[in-house]
């Protein structure tokens, strides 16, 4: 059987029938004969589905320190580890362990660990009982868990700076 190599379009031949090791033989210790071997098929050779995330996702381990940087063209940033950056994206996930500190215009953000910096959030910004959110902040809607953290400058409506400035009503809370 004939297959195409990876690279340069090469023709390369393989026999998949000639196993290694007589494993065709019926004296096999694994007692696989050449009919029971071809049904056999390794977990490894099975395609995987692949993932539709629908974007590009940037994840930062735990552990891992990422300073320095602008991230840009990111759908979905999640933080394990310590981000010091400054970025425009769509989702941030922030784990419990995970730190980010800088700048930050995204669409939805939620927060289990630490956020510090400027944070602008277009449409909905979520503090869960782990999370910790200080500095700048401004939020379309904003929903926070008991434990929850925010402090610092706090703005409703992220839309634009002259609207913000023009309403100004500061953080409400539901009853």
């Amino acid at each position: 059987m004939a297959l195409q190599a990876r690279f340069f379009g090469k023709q390369e031949t393989e026999a998949f029938n000639a196993r290694p090791n007589g494993l065709n033989s019926p004296n096999h210790p694994n007692g696989l004969t050449a009919s029971s071997a071809a049904n056999v098929t390794p977990a490894a050779a099975a395609p995987a589905a692949p993932a539709k995330d629908g974007g590009s996702k940037l994840t930062v381990g735990p552990n891992i320190k990422l300073k320095g940087v602008e991230i840009t063209d990111c759908d979905t940033l999640v933080v394990e580890g310590l981000v010091e950056a400054t970025m425009d994206s769509r989702v941030m996930q922030i784990a419990q362990q995970g730190a980010f500190k800088g700048s930050a215009e995204i669409d939805i953000a939620e927060i289990h660990g630490e956020f510090d910096g400027n944070l602008t959030v277009r449409q909905k910004l979520v503090i869960y009982a782990t999370g910790k959110v200080t500095g700048k902040i401004r939020y379309g809607k904003v929903v926070i868990e008991e434990g929850g953290q925010l402090s610092g400058e706090i703005d409703f409506g992220a839309a634009s700076p002259a609207k913000a400035a023009a309403a100004k009503p500061g953080l409400q809370v539901a009853a």
